[in-house]
This record gives C-alpha cells, structure tokens and sequence, in this order.
C-alpha cells in the first residue's frame, strides 16, 4: 500500500475518532453500484479489496479508508450520431426543422436509453486519518479530486474540520530561492533535476525543465529574468522522491530502496499483514516528511487551528 500523491488537509481543530465510530459512519455511505438510469454514483469500499469487508483498515492510530466513484461512459460520437439520425427522421416525416432545444431534450431521451448498456468506469480514491498527526493525507493527483473525497467524508461524519496547510511564506518564493541559492534549503532536502517556472506577468509564459542541472546557467537566466518556480522535483532524507507544487500538492511519489528493503525483511507471506506493513511504513514515513516538508518552507501558519487545551 503505497500512495502515488498526497494531498494533505490540516485538521483545525482537535480531532479523534475511533476505527469502530468511523466504520459505523462510512458504513452508512457504503458504495451501491449505478442504477439503470443513473450517470454516477460514490460511496465507501473496503480499502483491502477483497482481502477484507471493513470500510477502514486502522493501524497504529492511522485509519485508511477508500471511496469508490462508478461512473457510466457514453461515447460522444455514439450519442450525436443517433440524435442526428432522430432529428432526420422528424425533420422528413414532420417536413419542418429541428431546432436546438428539441434537439437537446431528443439527446437527453437517447442518453437514457443508452444507459443501461453504458460501459462503467470505476475509481478508487485512497486517504488516510492521522489525528495523531492533525492530518488528512488523500492519495489523489488533482486538488478537486481531493477536495471531492473530504467533502464526501465530511457529508458522512457530519463535520470534518480541515483545510489545506498554510505556510508562512509562498511556496513559489522559497523554491526559487532555492535554485537562485538566496535560501538555504535543510540538508533533508534534494534537489531533483525537474522544474517548472512561470513568469508571474498576466499572460506570462511558462517553462517545464525535465532531466537538467536545476543550478545550470539556463535555469539561472530564466530566474534573472523574473520566472519563478512553481513546481520542483525533491528527495526527502534520501528515503521518498516526489513533485512539489505550489498549492503544496505532492505528486509522483516514489519511496526509495531503504523503505522497501524494510518491507522485503516483513517475514511475511499473508497478503493482509503485508498491506499492513506497507502501510505502516509509509504512514511512519510521511508522519516526519509532512512537518519537515511545512518547516522547511518556512514554518507552518497556524494561526486559523484551534490548538488543544492543555
């Protein structure tokens, strides 16, 4: 159990929940497949699939959960060549044209039709609780698509108290001053050899930078020259590789040799105590990059969370 993205929430107040309070609640949300004449349907799966038939897989106080979205695919060529063959057949038997808004409800009724044979296409969206943490972790490579999930998570909880982390200074201005060296990055962090720079005008260009020197004089003359960095490949204390964005979205995580030697040693054969392992490992490991990853911009602002009483 790897995650490919993490978009991380930042709980704002504090948060717990039990895995027994959270199965109960997703239970009630739990995916039903599309009916006849339905477009799209979501709800809650097994994160094990059909190694398991909890809605939440806990371990060491962090709960993973899934959301299943099924939607039906209708093929748009398909759909505007049988509205047109319909709008045909009116125009000669009826000897007048068709005009748009009959032509719109004539392809509403042949979408409804075509429904039932429709071809479904099914997601899965993975995330993690760590209250422990004050964090929400979604594996998804688009904010929307992690934004879908918390809202879908909220709607079933009753309330889910998060919102993206907040960081004191902008994460263009820190990942810029990285490659122009004005700032000093930790010594955690690597600079890979991918980037992204954007001139920060109206209709501003943008530059993609792929298996270059990030310090070499063409990058430097394009700093010089105002573009700014808005994306930066990174190596976490040489254990996870990754792309990071300006909206503070992580993408293309990879996690290095030292984690999966230590999943390899897992003397285990079962598939469940395996996917717990990996899990764990990944958990404990993007527990310490997440906070470092806030310090090292700048330092989390934390002035919207409500810190716990003492």
């Amino acid at each position: 159990m790897w995650f490919r993205n993490a978009r991380v929430f930042r709980f704002t107040k504090p948060f717990d929940i039990t895995p027994e309070a959270l199965e109960e609640k997703l239970r009630a949300d739990a995916f039903k497949p599309c009916g006849p004449q339905e477009t799209i349907r979501q709800g809650w799966v097994p994160p094990l699939g059909k190694h398991g038939d909890q809605l939440v897989h806990s371990a060491n106080g962090y709960h993973l959960i899934a959301l299943r979205k099924e939607e039906k695919i209708l093929p748009g060529p398909v759909v505007k060549e049988a509205v047109e063959e319909r709008a045909e057949a009116i125009e000669l038997d009826q000897g007048r044209k068709v005009r748009k808004k009959e032509k719109e409800e004539i392809k509403e009724q042949v979408m409804l039709e075509m429904l039932p044979q429709a071809f479904s296409r099914n997601r899965r969206c993975y995330a993690y609780l760590a209250p422990q943490d004050g964090v929400l972790v979604v594996d998804a490579g688009s904010a929307k698509q992690a934004e879908d999930l918390a809202s879908t998570l909220r709607k079933s909880l009753g309330s889910l108290p998060v919102r993206p982390p907040a960081v004191e200074q902008a994460p263009a201005f820190t990942f810029t001053g990285w490659l122009n060296e004005t700032i000093d990055h930790p010594g955690t962090v690597v600079l890979g050899n991918e980037c992204e720079l954007k001139d920060p005008s109206e209709d501003g260009g943008v530059v993609r930078c792929k298996g270059l020197d990030l310090k070499a004089d063409e990058i430097r003359n394009h700093l010089a020259a105002g573009m700014q960095v808005t994306k930066l490949s990174l190596t976490w204390d040489d254990n996870v590789s990754f792309v990071l964005d300006e909206e503070l979205g992580i993408r293309r995580l990879k996690f290095g040799e030292t984690l999966q030697d230590q999943l390899d040693d897992v003397d285990v054969d079962d598939a469940v105590a395996k996917f717990d392992a990996a899990f764990t490992l990944m958990t404990m490991e993007l527990s310490r990059m997440i906070p470092g990853l806030l310090d090292a911009l700048g330092g989390e602002d934390r002035s919207a969370i409500v810190e716990e009483e003492a």
